[in-house]
């Protein structure tokens, strides 16, 4: 029978409770079942691992690629999935709102946002941008 979302979901909490953890980052549902078979307890998707698998940079695929890329790795293993999610594929925290909601429907149990804005002059968003979110996906509330 199936692990359950609910199920992968409370299983990356109790790891994260536990103190630290090793998460290795498949690229293709192929390589997410070969690291759990050999005992890993969680996995994190892998931007750059996906993109190049797509024949893309990182950062140049589109958010439904992605969406898709994490379903697949969900349903390929009983563990819990964490998504490498880019900047949330927004520059808004509304936007990046949408995507986090995209995203926990695909079953990830976690996802990381990058604060890299991908431009040189301003390489890392401005911190303040969620404070107005606080609770919210973006906030830490």
């Amino acid at each position: 029978m199936p692990v359950s979302v609910a199920e992968k979901r409370s299983a990356f909490r109790r790891l994260h409770d536990s103190g630290c953890f090793i998460i290795p980052n498949p690229f293709d549902a192929g390589s997410a079942v070969m690291l759990q078979s050999v005992g890993f307890k969680a996995l994190a998707s892998s931007s750059a691992g996906m993109a190049w698998s797509k024949a893309r940079s990182d950062n140049k695929v589109e958010r439904s690629d992605v969406l898709a890329h994490l379903r697949e790795l969900v349903a390929a293993v009983d563990i819990p999935v964490n998504a490498d999610y880019e900047n949330g594929f927004s520059d808004s925290p509304d936007g990046v709102a949408e995507s986090v909601t995209l995203a926990v429907e695909t079953g990830v149990a976690g996802l990381s946002i990058e604060d890299s804005t991908g431009d040189k002059a301003n390489p890392l968003y401005d911190f303040d941008l969620g404070e107005a979110h606080q609770g919210g996906p973006c906030g830490a509330g």
